[in-house]
């Protein structure tokens, strides 16, 4: 894997995943029911100085977003242990076009919207064509949850031959002990870095 060091920016894109109003927003799904994690909200203010570094760089900022499908009557299509998991989500929730749906404000917009319906931001998704029609060779993933949307979107991007950087602090789930093994078991895939080291990195270059 080449470093980060070495990549060229105009080529790389900064990848989020799931930085939604309806995983964050006190007014979006996971805030009405009260689920939620310090950590995991803290995670935009953080990233945005990168998204404005990156592009600064001649970069692009995608976000790939956590999509529920409206099926018959508007209720959504849920997959059978996200509906055990979480019994609270509704109709409207995570729904294309809502306010709970699109990116917090502070990283609106985003150059590049990706729907997700599952994990990886990979799976049934336009991501990699995207990626292949500007170039793109690199990506730079941070976003939620460390251990599901994160990892998963990583280890497919190692299958693909995309170089990864994981920023580290820029993860979150919403138990730590999980988030560090997390990392821990992803050394092997992904280079990591802080969103310190990071923007750094980004504008010194």
């Amino acid at each position: 894997m080449s470093h980060p060091e070495t990549w060229d920016l105009t080529r790389t894109a900064l990848l989020t995943i799931d930085l939604q109003n309806d995983f964050i927003h006190p007014d979006g799904a996971y805030g009405r029911a009260g689920q939620g994690a310090d950590s995991i909200a803290a995670l935009p203010d953080r990233i945005a100085p990168l998204v404005r570094a990156l592009r600064a760089r001649g970069g692009t900022y995608i976000s790939a977003q956590f999509t529920l499908v409206p099926g018959p009557q508007g209720v959504p299509l849920i997959a059978p242990h996200l509906k055990q998991l979480r019994p609270f989500l509704t109709k409207g929730d995570f729904a294309p076009g809502n306010f709970g749906h699109r990116i917090v404000d502070i990283l609106h917009p985003a150059d590049y919207v990706v729907e997700k319906v599952a994990y990886s931001a990979f799976y049934q998704t336009r991501l990699e064509y995207i990626m292949r029609a500007l170039g793109l060779e690199h990506l730079i993933v941070g976003g939620i949850v460390t251990n599901g949307g994160v990892a998963s979107t990583l280890r497919d991007a190692h299958l693909r031959d995309i170089g990864t950087c994981m920023l580290s602090d820029g993860c979150a789930a919403f138990r730590d002990d999980v988030h560090e093994a997390t990392l821990l078991s992803l050394g092997t895939v992904t280079h990591q870095m802080t969103c310190a080291e990071a923007l750094k990195l980004l504008e010194d270059a």
